[in-house]
């Protein structure tokens, strides 16, 4: 049932948002601790997820993202399962939030790699405003709901499409996300580059794991431009995928790019394996818009600042990983989805 007029809930929405860009003590605890659950998750990754959300949550965006859709009616809500991806800190967060802000009670299923953030996230919200405590419910296995959004792999979805699939539903699989260059970007714009592809280590849907260049691009200017990321092949999960893809690459005598701490080989596929980045050649922009339209879906976002003609997003360099509240994964309206229940 909603409790909450569109005031309210921009005004609690937006006081969490500042709760999470100025982090309190216990927040700022589990921030630090995480790596001891996830060895993924540094806190310079988990703080970056935590205010990333904390400026998505501002009272401007939030008026113009919930204008878009009917005020929930006071009447009961819709059990809502959610089952939780874990690849990056918070993942999950707004798929919660499109459940709550649709005056629904949201099931949530998390994934064992990320419990105690979303978990802490929500008790902040509960201290803003109680009447959000009984609006969501964690839960161990899905059960009495009317609608559920699972997030998982191309492996999972068919499971998930298998016992969902009855009840509306949105089931997400593998997405990555795709650079478009054109051969003009300057040192500023590739060094904002290296954030889509470096940031949480390349482990997001939306962290480019693919680059498509101009035929004849020299990759030098781009590993000048990216040589700051170096202190990423610090971290020895990071560490071990460089040296192992490095290993085969080396053994099968396959021709690839190495600076030292991202290996870039030219293959066909979109999902790259962490530490490398794959590419591939262009003739014109009609030929790659062409190309990004047949893969569009297995494709979360687009970086480039080249005028192009297709249905993903497109976003500026650096931008991938700052999505706004309407920005929804896979192109999925999550908040119309919950509104015609």
């Amino acid at each position: 049932m909603s409790k909450f007029n569109r005031t309210q809930l921009i005004n609690v929405f937006s006081e969490l948002g500042l709760q999470l860009l100025y982090p309190n003590d216990r927040l700022s605890e589990i921030i630090n601790d995480e790596k001891h659950y996830n060895a993924w998750f540094t806190p310079e990754s988990v703080l970056q997820a935590v205010t990333s959300i904390g400026k998505m949550l501002n009272p401007k965006s939030l008026r113009e993202w919930l204008d878009k859709y009917p005020v929930p009616q006071n009447t009961p809500g819709k059990r809502v399962g959610l089952i939780l991806a874990g690849n990056i800190p918070l993942v999950g967060f707004h798929d919660v939030l499109c459940v709550l802000a649709s005056g629904n009670h949201a099931l949530i299923k998390a994934s064992t790699q990320d419990t105690r953030l979303i978990k802490y996230v929500l008790q902040m919200l509960t201290v803003i405003d109680g009447n959000f405590a009984d609006q969501y419910s964690f839960v161990e296995r899905l059960e009495n709901f009317d609608a559920v959004i699972a997030t998982g792999s191309n492996n999972t979805s068919r499971y998930f499409e298998y016992y969902f699939g009855k009840v509306p539903h949105i089931i997400r699989k593998n997405r990555n996300s795709v650079a478009l260059l054109t051969g003009a970007e300057t040192t500023e714009q590739l060094f904002a580059l290296g954030h889509d592809i470096f940031d949480y280590y390349g482990l997001g849907c939306r962290n480019v794991s693919k680059l498509l260049v101009p035929e004849g691009y020299n990759f030098n200017f781009f590993f000048e431009s990216i040589e700051a990321y170096q202190p990423v092949i610090n971290h020895h999960k990071y560490n071990n995928n460089y040296d192992y893809n490095k290993s085969i690459y080396l053994v099968n005598s396959d021709k690839h790019f190495d600076n030292g701490f991202l290996l870039l080989k030219e293959d066909e596929r979109l999902a790259s394996p962490l530490a490398v980045l794959y590419y591939g050649y262009y003739t014109d922009i009609l030929s790659a818009q062409t190309l990004l339209e047949v893969e569009s879906d297995k494709i979360q976002c687009i970086v480039s600042t080249a005028n192009l003609l297709v249905k993903t997003q497109v976003v500026d360099f650096g931008m991938s990983q700052q999505p706004a509240l309407w920005d929804y994964a896979d192109g999925v309206d999550t908040m119309a989805f919950l509104a015609a229940l």
